[in-house]
């Protein structure tokens, strides 16, 4: 035992603490492997964690490694992981100490040939399309002839210029250009951020909001065009209110932004075709179509002239059609002064009957009249007031009457009640006497059968309860040590005792060594009753 804990063995090892050893270790592969290319397939990729950073893994069909890419890379990428990519990336590996692992660190990252590019773009286009970004139902008309129009593309390539010469040529409008990067690391986003800066405009703003969006760029290999790729271009394009063009390349070049636009122009000049008419044909066909108009218009009222003069050949004259009220005028004209005369004579007799009524003798009778009618009325009225009194003192004597009577009345209803209530107070007491004596006797009862169950009972024929030191009954000889002590409750009393040997290892019938020999008692007589007996308590 002694060699086991002893260290009979001293080394010359030095002595490293874990973290020393960690960091030696990540010294080392950091030096060792600074820069490293590595091709593999994404595994266990789930987007950029809250804080910006991405993990997941690339494997091959024997070993996997953990990569990470840190926020600001992230940021920077030109493409973005996606789950089973086979990617090449570039950057180093280092370890993790707290949980012993190695991962590389990607500073770049790049898919694994243009096989590699076609299927993803395949992919995301089979991704969009079932999401309804590519459906036709949802690409809206170009305006005829737009106000403003807004271009995302390049400001120092040749599209932009191709555009503002095309437009300046057909029909010169106004032109928003918002300048972006077509190519490189962060393209995407910055052509994703100006068609939605585009559709934020306010209609009637201090810049004015776009009737039509061309998103252009040159032509070029798969990768130079993979910008327009991007699913955050896609889905702006698809969200754009304002209609869009997507002149993005060659004829033959397809990018995913095409089939997102609500139309696409084989070239950035075709696209300025599309998006304005010429002016020249459009100022031909207005006069041309203003030179029709006026012909028309000269000929509609040469029409409309004739009418009018056949219809004025089938009128009346004047003279025709004012004759009748002429001549109706005249009559009530002349019948005029007569008809005031003979008003004014009617109005005048009226006037006279209606004087004849208004005589003083006339008015005198009239005043006599009524005053006869009020006469009798205020009798009628008086006599009625009469009645009224009259059987009022009727009911107020009555009253007095019953009034008169009602002390009898009440002293004889008192009566009946003190009786009633005698009647009740001598039941009552009966009723209270006989459940008094039903109650004694149930206690009675109740006492005799508690005496009968009481141990008391059972210690007057000559049984003794043995208690122990806590005073609980005890009853079983082996729950008593020797030497305990116990007290004896008699039918008369209790006495105290202290235990002798165990009774359990004690002989039957054989008394314990130092025990005395029972005393012999006088001989009793042969009539004298025996007492009752009882067991030894030990």
């Amino acid at each position: 035992m002694s060699s086991f804990f002893e260290n009979d063995s001293p080394t010359n090892l030095a002595e490293y603490s874990v973290s020393e050893l960690s960091g030696s270790i990540k010294r080392t592969v950091e030096s060792a492997f600074d820069q490293v290319r590595v091709r593999g397939e994404i595994s266990g990729y789930r987007g950029p964690h809250s804080s910006g950073h991405a993990y997941f893994s690339l494997k091959d069909d024997r070993a996997r490694i953990d990569a990470v890419i840190w926020k600001g890379t992230f940021s920077k990428l030109k493409f973005r992981p996606e789950e089973g990519m086979e990617v090449i990336a570039t950057g180093k590996v280092t370890t993790f100490p707290g949980s012993s692992k190695y991962q590389i660190v990607i500073e770049t990252l790049e898919p694994a040939g243009a096989g590699a590019l076609m299927a993803l773009l395949e992919e995301r286009k089979r991704k969009l399309g079932a999401e309804g970004l590519f459906d036709a139902d949802r690409k809206r008309r170009l305006p005829f002839m737009p106000k403003v129009i807004g271009v995302v593309t390049s400001p120092t390539g040749a599209v932009i210029r191709d555009i503002l010469h095309r437009i300046s040529d057909r029909f010169p409008v106004h032109v928003l250009v918002w300048p972006v990067k077509v190519q490189g690391d962060g393209s995407g986003d910055e052509v994703a951020n100006a068609i939605r800066g585009f559709n934020e405009f306010v209609p009637g703003g201090a810049v004015p909001r776009p009737d039509v969006l061309i998103v252009a760029r040159g032509g070029g290999s798969l990768e130079d065009l993979w910008s327009f790729n991007d699913e955050a271009v896609v889905r702006a394009a698809a969200a754009s209110e304002i209609p869009l063009i997507s002149a993005v390349g060659h004829e033959t070049d397809w990018t995913l932004i095409d089939y997102a636009a609500d139309v696409r122009a084989p070239t950035p000049t075709g696209a300025a075709e599309m998006a304005v008419p010429v002016k020249a044909e459009l100022e031909a066909q207005l006069a041309s179509l203003a030179a029709r108009l006026q012909g028309g218009m000269g000929r509609q009222m040469d029409q409309r002239r004739q009418a009018v003069r056949a219809l004025l050949r089938a009128l009346p004259s004047l003279d025709q059609l004012l004759a009748l009220p002429r001549r109706r005028f005249d009559e009530a004209a002349a019948g005029l002064g007569r008809g005031l005369e003979m008003n004014t004579l009617n109005k005048r007799r009226a006037f006279e009957r209606t004087a004849a009524h208004l005589r003083p003798d006339v008015l005198s009778n009239r005043i006599a009249e009524r005053r006869q009618m009020l006469g009798e009325r205020m009798s009628r009225a008086e006599r009625t007031v009469e009645r009224m009194i009259d059987r009022a003192r009727a009911r107020i004597g009555r009253a007095d009457a019953v009034f008169a009577t009602l002390p009898s009345r009440l002293a004889a209803q008192t009566g009946r009640a003190r009786d009633l209530l005698g009647n009740l107070s001598r039941h009552a007491d009966t009723a209270i006497r006989h459940q008094l004596v039903r109650a004694r006797g149930e206690l009675v009862a109740q006492e005799r059968i508690l005496q009968s169950l009481s141990y008391k009972n059972v210690l007057k024929r000559g049984y003794a309860v043995v208690r122990d030191a806590t005073d609980r009954p005890v009853s079983l000889a082996a729950a008593l040590a020797t030497g305990a002590a116990i007290s004896i409750e008699f039918a008369d009393g209790r006495i105290g005792a202290v235990t002798g040997d165990n009774p359990a290892t004690a002989s039957p019938g054989v008394p314990p060594e130092g025990t005395p020999p029972p005393k012999k008692r006088a001989a009793k007589p042969a009539d004298a009753a025996d007492p009752p007996k009882q067991g030894s308590l030990f």
